[in-house]
């Protein structure tokens, strides 16, 4: 009797872990949606803490575990963060335990965190690490004034901070530039797909 044919992803005894890192307003979080989506339910999304305020739309533990500042300090305290970095006033983490949770089942992960959380990351932890970067920083601009949802002085800061994000680029393994969403989405399945077929001495 034949077995029957294994999805293309979803094969590992333990997951492996994608970090993706990009400035604000470049399409990672709307890139990371699309490669669940079409590789689920193999691949799943780490859902951040953070002391920043929810956006129009966002889902309190779906988007982010929304925390006070005090309940994420206190978290800190415990060692219960793998990560954590302060962005603009906010602080941001992830949590140990929805990690090992969901790589621990054979699933993939991805965490979208900012650059400074990533590099200390890379310093202990394994992982794959893909940096997603604008056309033009022009570009980058015209899609954070399109959010509506900062002010003029929180974009320029975005758009500082982003040039310091980008010439971080070379710290990671992969490059994608979201010209095209699309084209972007399809890099960056790809990118899966291979490393879950890397040898690795798992089998």
């Amino acid at each position: 009797m034949s077995r029957n044919k294994p999805d293309i992803v979803g094969n590992l005894p333990q997951g492996l872990v994608f970090v993706i890192s990009a400035p604000a307003g470049t399409g990672k979080t709307t890139l990371s949606h699309m490669v669940c989506k079409g590789l689920a339910p193999h691949i799943v999304e780490s859902t951040s803490c953070t002391t920043r305020k929810p956006r129009k739309k966002e889902v309190p533990g779906r988007d982010y575990h929304f925390l006070t500042k005090e309940d994420f300090l206190q978290k800190v305290e415990n060692n219960e963060f793998l990560e954590h970095a302060e962005v603009f006033g906010n602080y941001y983490g992830t949590l140990k335990s929805d990690i090992e949770k969901v790589i621990n089942q054979g699933k993939h992960l991805i965490l979208v965190i900012d650059t400074q959380g990533a590099m200390k990351l890379k310093e202990f932890f394994k992982a794959v690490f893909i940096f997603i970067a604008p056309p033009t920083l022009e570009e980058l601009e015209i899609r954070l004034r399109k959010r509506k949802t900062e002010s003029d002085e929180i974009i320029a800061e975005r758009l500082k901070w982003a040039y310091t994000e980008i010439e971080r680029a070379e710290n990671y393994d992969y490059f994608i530039i979201n010209e095209h969403l699309d084209s972007a989405y399809e890099a960056l399945k790809s990118i899966v797909i291979a490393e879950e077929y890397r040898n690795r001495d798992l089998i």
